[in-house]
């Protein structure tokens, strides 16, 4: 019997998909966060993975990546509440047997799951090893009193911090040493987080990119999921779900040093 992971963080899609595959005669396993998700695939090495791109603490598309280093014989398939065309091209290209939009048809999910499996990716590089620096952390925001008060929390927390006012200075600073971890205001003048996300990620693909929002904006926020960032948080950040967020990224940071 094949073994599918269904990865999504909102139960009712996980029961509804899981009942009726299932019901067609496949184990499930259930994931909802990004980081259960990975432990699931390394522990189980499950015949198939159903994705959601937009899931914080995985990685969006580079998600696909990352399951294929644990094993490339498994099949990744792309779910997204998105119909970006350009996605899909990139998911494929990124070794996705197939990508669905939402809302979900399961008799296709069970016809691609069924399909004859893709050639296995070559097996990716080895890890370029990791500083043993402190966890560096960049603040790339672009109102100043939100600056101070993330400032202060992370100064609380011990953390190395550098400030960035906006997003040409926060691209010079990751030039300038490649941080661990980057918190992007979403919305600044100029270039905005979401302009400048692709280039952070491009110039430093270790970085975690945690992204910060208005509340008007958690869905443009969710939107970045899928093109790298890491997770999201609403402002006026709170102190114990930024604290959360940065043990989010450390775990996954574990699990990269692990591969």
């Amino acid at each position: 019997m094949s073994t599918v992971l269904i990865v999504d963080d909102e139960p009712d899609v996980r029961e509804v998909i899981g009942d009726f595959l299932r019901a067609s005669g496949f184990e499930i396993v259930e994931a909802a966060n990004g980081l259960e998700a990975l432990l699931q695939v390394r522990r189980l090495h499950p015949d198939a993975v159903l994705l959601d791109l937009m899931m914080p603490r995985l990685g969006g598309l580079d998600a696909i990546k990352r399951i294929h280093a644990f094993d490339p014989r498994i099949r990744v398939l792309v779910m997204t509440g998105l119909a970006d065309a350009e996605l899909h091209r990139q998911a494929r290209a990124r070794g996705a047997a197939a990508v669905f939009t939402k809302p979900l048809a399961p008799s296709e999910i069970v016809l691609a799951l069924r399909g004859e499996p893709p050639a296995p990716p070559p097996r990716p590089a080895e890890p370029a090893p990791r500083r043993a620096d402190p966890l560096s952390i960049l603040l790339v925001e672009g109102e100043a009193q939100e600056r101070a008060h993330l400032e202060r929390l992370l100064a609380q927390k011990g953390y190395d911090v550098r400030l960035a006012p906006d997003g040409a200075s926060g691209v010079r600073a990751v030039v300038a040493r490649a941080p661990d971890i980057v918190l992007l205001d979403i919305e600044m003048p100029g270039l905005s987080g979401v302009g400048v996300l692709p280039t952070i990620v491009a110039l430093a693909p270790d970085a975690k990119v945690i992204m910060v929002c208005e509340s008007a904006n958690v869905e443009l926020a969710r939107r970045t999921l899928a093109f790298g960032a890491f997770d999201y948080l609403k402002k006026p950040v709170d102190g114990a779900l930024l604290g959360q967020a940065i043990e989010s990224a450390l775990a996954m940071r574990r699990i990269d040093l692990a591969e």
